[in-house]
């Protein structure tokens, strides 16, 4: 059974002066999942994470925390990681964590004890009584990460997270975003970073030009988007032609070896392929060509756009 939406944006729309920003967006997002926030600049994703976060608010439609309409009180239980980041450069790291532990409604001892936690976990326990501004951006961007979930809420958005690591620290912090998940949590992860989205999301969606254009669980929307096609690696004659395949590709290798791309005809399952396949070459390697995520999101928004703008798209 799918999970309860802890969060749902129903029937969003903002505009600024002539700018739409979002047009009727409409969101569930299941509750202990990590749910993938995607869309170009410009989109409306950072619009609708300021309506979360009642840093803004929706010019009509509504947002819903557990079935119950976003109120000032559901502040406490959302972390927001902004892509602007906004530590106090003169501060000493301790000091600062603090300070924002206790404006969350934690008490000294406990912002204390969770501090100290936080900071051996991310190996940074030795900056505690630097300042923020000798910090590298990676370590700025650990504290800011810490701060963001130093009251343990069981919202947590986080806006590009992982700018300015390294891979070994980006991998640090994906290990801590899947046990945030685990322990319960609900992740909304906005950001252009594909292989991530690849990693991490249960769920996404996808807003272009102020509107949702493709939304559901990562494994449905891959299969929604599958051509029946596959790659073929081996050895003996070639497949040349067949009513119920189609070569796309071919290429011919040393010692009699190839590699081709297949696409199935309607009506024709990979176990047909592998059948003829079998009876023909001696076959090497057999995979289906699935689309990635980043595929799937210049694809679509793609569709979605005035020719006009079509070569723009970027990540």
């Amino acid at each position: 059974m799918a999970a309860q939406p802890i969060l749902q944006a129903i029937d969003v729309h903002k505009a600024y002066a002539a700018h739409v920003a979002l047009n009727g967006v409409s969101l569930d997002i299941p509750e202990g999942s990590i749910f993938g926030l995607l869309g170009p600049n410009g989109a409306g994703k950072t619009s609708l994470i300021r309506i979360i976060t009642q840093i803004t608010g929706a010019d009509s439609g509504e947002i819903r925390v557990r079935g119950e309409k976003l109120q000032p009180k559901h502040i406490s239980e959302i972390g927001y990681l902004p892509e602007e980041r906004g530590l106090y450069k003169k501060m000493k790291v301790g000091e600062q964590l603090l300070y924002l532990a206790r404006l969350k409604g934690l008490s000294r001892t406990d912002a204390t004890q969770r501090i100290k936690n936080w900071l051996e976990r991310l190996d940074i326990r030795a900056w505690a009584e630097k300042n923020v501004e000798d910090l590298s951006k990676g370590m700025q961007q650990k504290v800011q990460f810490v701060a963001t979930v130093l009251h343990e809420p069981s919202i947590i958005i986080l806006d590009e997270p992982f700018s300015g690591f390294d891979p070994i620290n980006a991998n640090l912090i994906k290990d801590e975003i899947l046990k945030l998940r685990d322990n319960g949590a609900t992740i909304i992860f906005s950001t252009h970073r594909m292989e991530s989205v690849e990693e991490l999301c249960d769920s996404i969606a996808l807003i272009n030009r102020s509107r949702k254009v493709l939304d559901g669980s990562v494994r449905d929307i891959k299969d929604t988007f599958k051509t029946q096609t596959y790659v073929v690696e081996g050895k003996g004659r070639p497949m040349i032609l067949h009513p119920d395949f189609e070569v796309l590709e071919h290429r011919e290798r040393e010692n009699g070896h190839f590699y081709d791309i297949i696409k199935l005809h309607a009506g024709t399952t990979s176990n047909d392929l592998l059948r003829y396949l079998i009876g023909n070459v001696e076959v090497h390697a057999f995979r289906e060509l699935i689309p990635s995520i980043n595929d799937i999101f210049i694809r679509r928004v793609r569709e979605t756009m005035p020719e006009s703008l079509v070569e723009e798209v970027t990540i």
